[in-house]
């Protein structure tokens, strides 16, 4: 052909890319082994982000369109269980941080005063993609809010503040779409746009909570019957009534302002009917995109709290180079930073298979039901 040879070196820019590791120091060979390592794993970090965020923008992009086609969703599975997968990748490396001694760090922290691995505008970015509000955001321990904290230190746009604030306006998040997408399915049959969807939706939740009701009841009753006193039978009995009461409340959204419950419980009731029909062929691959989003926050989740372990192994529960609470600070994140809180809380109401109410439209689903 006559073209030019490409070179395994020149297509991963791999002089560059190993000259990148010397910190603030202008040569390498001044640092120590541990800050060469402390550095390239960050660095490995980014790349891990920067597919994330590649593949989370795809997946998202895939369900924000008008009408999801059927056939693009095992190509959203595979990019949230490959980011999910990335988020093991950078979990894994945590181990290796490990075989560095406290007094090894504590020979090269001060150099990163003020850095802050809080600093990553890049796991900024995938939570705001994924859909982490505002408001659940926790305080990194001093005055500074998170978009100012990602600032220059006198307070000037940084590349950082930059591509954080660009990713604020990329909406919707993968929440949000994902949420729209659920509004969509046909539930019992019956779609948002069809006359009477309320009543077969509310129809659809009042007969799984009946089915629910009696499911808890059978296993209140073998529970109850073997506790040692009758106070304990007492609170058990209380315990499984209130998991009745939570579940209605739950799936009737009556705890969001009234005007949005419509929208909220449809939403819940989707959630619901996929998880529990899914074996039926339009169902199949929704409810694998819902495992695997399930999969995908599990994995952060994890991420997080080995990085407070890691944290703690190495430098115990002194306050964070960049001023936070440090150990504690990411402990808290790790509990408390949930995006797809509902696709957890619906396996709190789910119930055997040979208890669910009676299918009603199945030819929606390309199932036909034997006579």
């Amino acid at each position: 052909m006559g073209g030019k040879a490409t070179l395994y070196w020149d297509y991963i820019k791999l002089e560059e890319l190993l000259a990148l590791q010397t910190g603030v120091e202008p040569d390498e060979s001044e640092l120590e082994n541990d800050e060469v390592m402390f550095i390239v794993i960050h660095q490995i970090d980014e790349l891990w982000f920067k597919l994330a965020i590649r593949e989370l923008v795809r997946v998202r992009n895939l369900f924000a369109q008008e009408k999801v086609r059927e056939q693009s969703l095992s190509d959203a599975v595979r990019g949230i269980r490959r980011t999910a997968l990335l988020f093991d990748q950078v979990a894994h490396h945590f181990r290796l941080m490990e075989t560095m001694t406290t007094r090894d760090y504590l020979g090269f922290r001060d150099k990163l005063s003020p850095a802050s691995g809080f600093q990553s505008a890049q796991l900024r970015e995938i939570e705001i993609i994924m859909g982490l509000q505002v408001n659940d955001r926790i305080p990194l321990g001093h005055d500074n809010d998170y978009l100012r904290a990602l600032r220059y230190p006198d307070g000037r746009v940084s590349p950082a503040s930059k591509r954080v604030e660009a990713r604020l306006k990329d909406v919707p998040t993968l929440l949000e779409a994902i949420n729209e997408w659920l509004h969509r399915t046909p539930i019992q049959g019956s779609t948002p746009e069809q006359d009477g969807d309320t009543e077969n939706v509310r129809r659809f939740v009042e007969n799984y909570l009946k089915a629910q009701a009696i499911e808890a009841e059978e296993a209140m009753i073998l529970v109850r019957d073997s506790a040692p006193g009758e106070a304990d039978r007492r609170r058990i009995e209380e315990r499984y009534h209130k998991e009745r009461i939570k579940a209605r409340e739950f799936l009737l959204a009556e705890e969001v302002p009234e005007e949005d419950r419509p929208r909220v419980a449809r939403v819940r009731a989707a959630l619901l009917f996929i998880e529990s029909y899914r074996e039926l062929p339009l169902l199949a691959w929704p409810r694998e995109v819902l495992d695997g989003l399930v999969e995908l926050e599990q994995a952060f989740v994890i991420f997080r709290q080995r990085h407070a372990r890691m944290v703690e192994r190495v430098i115990g529960r002194r306050t964070g180079t960049g001023g936070s609470a440090g150990v504690d600070y990411l402990e808290q994140t790790a509990l408390r930073y949930r995006v797809f809180r509902e696709l957890w809380a619906v396996r709190t109401l789910m119930i055997r298979k040979t208890a669910l109410p009676p299918l009603r439209g199945p030819d929606v689903y390309g199932f036909v039901a034997k006579e």
